[in-house]
């Protein structure tokens, strides 16, 4: 008898484990998704700056 309460125990743990497994997942890939739109909302002001010092580069070239 205890032996099957024991093993009715541990199914349900592992039951419960894995449903928290699946929320961490959940909001992992959520974090990860927020993350990357973060990433990519700045690639503009990048680009932006990237060319403000190509130009600035150019001129102090053509000076010299």
């Amino acid at each position: 008898m205890t032996n099957e309460r024991t093993i009715k125990n541990r199914i349900g743990a592992t039951k419960n484990i894995k449903q928290i497994t699946k929320a961490m997942e959940a909001v992992a890939a959520n974090k990860m998704r927020k993350s990357e739109q973060a990433a990519l909302a700045t690639r503009p002001y990048a680009l932006a700056a990237l060319q403000i010092l190509h130009n600035l580069q150019n001129q102090l070239l053509e000076r010299n």
